[in-house]
């Protein structure tokens, strides 16, 4: 059987409206939270990892970590872009893994075992979820890229995934609090109080 070439895109892209300031730049537990997000991606699993965004601290950051930096000059385009430019910079793979970089307890682990759960069904789409609540990452097969580049505006990869329900495969994880994002100091702080309880 034929090894699959999966790639990742990291989405880091985003304007952070709700947040003072550049929330991946925010400290939870020590690290930044584009730090965690970066640890959480098992690289030995992908043919190529990019990260797209629009600060070059984190861009330089991604280079460090042996990631293809991606410019995202245009964020006001909305998530649509940060998939595009993903993508192209992926080059030929069967498969690509889209994970935000602000989901601060989501571990390498985690994502490991769902990039596992995707090569049972490589045709499908695998996302990782609770119960049924879908969240992030997600994992696309090559036969969807033509429509995730369709995307337009502030529009992501759900709205491919509710097209392709039949496709869709979720990877059920133990702890909940590992979906959690934040969009806001306050939900940040949350997240910190509801691990600590």
């Amino acid at each position: 059987m034929k090894k699959l070439r999966l790639g990742c895109v990291v989405m880091a892209a985003g304007d952070s409206k709700r947040f003072k300031g550049n929330k991946l730049l925010a400290l939870y537990d020590g690290r930044m939270l584009i730090e965690r997000a970066l640890q959480a991606v098992p690289d030995k699993e992908f043919h190529r990892v990019v990260v797209v965004s629009q600060y070059p601290e984190i861009l330089d950051m991604a280079k460090r970590y042996g990631f293809v930096p991606v410019l995202n000059s245009a964020p006001e385009e909305g998530v649509s872009l940060t998939i595009r430019l993903g993508l192209d910079a992926l080059g030929k793979v069967d498969g690509a893994m889209f994970m935000v970089a602000d989901q601060p307890l989501l571990t390498k682990s985690s994502v490991e075992a769902e990039i596992d759960f995707f090569k049972r069904e490589p045709t499908g789409i695998t996302a990782m979820a609770y119960g049924k609540r879908r969240g992030n990452p997600a994992i696309f097969p090559k036969d969807l890229f033509v429509e995730l580049r369709e995307l337009r505006g502030d529009v992501g990869g759900s709205m491919v995934i509710c097209a392709h329900p039949d496709k869709l495969r979720l990877y059920q994880i133990e702890e909940e609090l590992e979906l959690c994002d934040t969009d806001s100091v306050e939900e940040l702080d949350n997240l910190k109080r509801k691990k600590e309880s």
